[in-house]
Parts: C-alpha cells; sequence; structure tokens
C-alpha cells in the first residue's frame, strides 16, 4: 500500500503527499497543498478532513451524510490545477482554479472552480468556491453556407458533401 500513487495527480506517493496532510500529522503550507488534500480526501471518502479543512465559519451549512454518499457513490478520475500562485507570506486569503474530474452513477463529469482559501491563525482552511463557466466557442473560420460550393474541392455544394 505504500507504493500506492496520489489521487490528487502530484505524482507522488499518496503517503508523501496527501495521506499527512488527511491524517493530522502535517499542515497544509499552501492553498494548493490544501486542495490537493482535500481532492484526495473525497476520493478516499475521508469526511473528517473535508469538515475540518472547511473554515469554521462555513462549516453549518455542511451536510456530512450527503458528503459522504457523494463522495462514495463518485469514482475520482484525477485532478488538474489550472492555476495556484503561492501567496506571500504574509496573505491571508489565496485562490486555487482546478478541474476535478469524476464520475457519479456512471456519467463522466468535470467539476471546474475557482476555490477561495484563508488563512486563520497560521492554518489555511477552505472558505468558498465559485464555479468558473465554460467560455462560449468562437468561430474563427468564415461561416460556409449551405448552397456554396464544398470547400473539399468536390464540385458539389456544400449541403450535398461535408456539410451533412
Amino acid at each position: 500500500m505504500d507504493s500506492e500513487k496520489c489521487p490528487c495527480c502530484s505524482g507522488k506517493l499518496y503517503s508523501e503527499c496527501c495521506e499527512p496532510i488527511i491524517k493530522g500529522t502535517a499542515r497544509a503550507e499552501t492553498p494548493e497543498a490544501l486542495m490537493r488534500s482535500r481532492y484526495s480526501a473525497y476520493a478516499k471518502a475521508e469526511i473528517d478532513h473535508l469538515l475540518k479543512s472547511t473554515a469554521p465559519s462555513q462549516r453549518e451549512s455542511i451536510d456530512r451524510n450527503e458528503m459522504r454518499l457523494w463522495a462514495e457513490r463518485s469514482k475520482w478520475l484525477g485532478l488538474e490545477i489550472l492555476d495556484a500562485p503561492t501567496p506571500a507570506k504574509d496573505d491571508t486569503t489565496g485562490f486555487v482554479e482546478f478541474i476535478a474530474r469524476y464520475t457519479d452513477r456512471e456519467t463522466p463529469l468535470e467539476h471546474h472552480e475557482r476555490a477561495e482559501f484563508r488563512k486563520i491563525k497560521g492554518e489555511w482552511y477552505f472558505y468558498d468556491g465559485k464555479l468558473v463557466r465554460q467560455k462560449p466557442y468562437v468561430r474563427t473560420t468564415p461561416k460556409i453556407e449551405r448552397n456554396a460550393p464544398c470547400p473539399c474541392g468536390s464540385g458539389k455544394k456544400y449541403k450535398k458533401c461535408c456539410g451533412r
């Protein structure tokens, strides 16, 4: 079991990455480290860590049983950190933008969030998260009209060739 890779996709062993933070033998030194441990806690249904790593002011809205059911029901596929600037030593707020991939009832899903972390009495806590909306599609090439000649060079109208 010591050779188990960490669910947070850091490439490190679980025992050297998130496990010490989850078990309380090490402190998350950055918001990114706490984010990674929270993802791993979901993957391993370590609900106590999820609750303890949430800012005290935010805990009352957490449904522990629902959190456990979701964590256990889901298959956790990976975590991608998109942006996680390391806060300065005196900063008390930090942010991590990430995509968590998982399946819920065999449906593949992605959770894209910008999470806010706050440092309270020298320790980082998850405070809040905002979903990151997908950017709208922007066409980079001109639209081909249905009755225009097909750009593939077949001599047919686009609607009768590649536009089907």
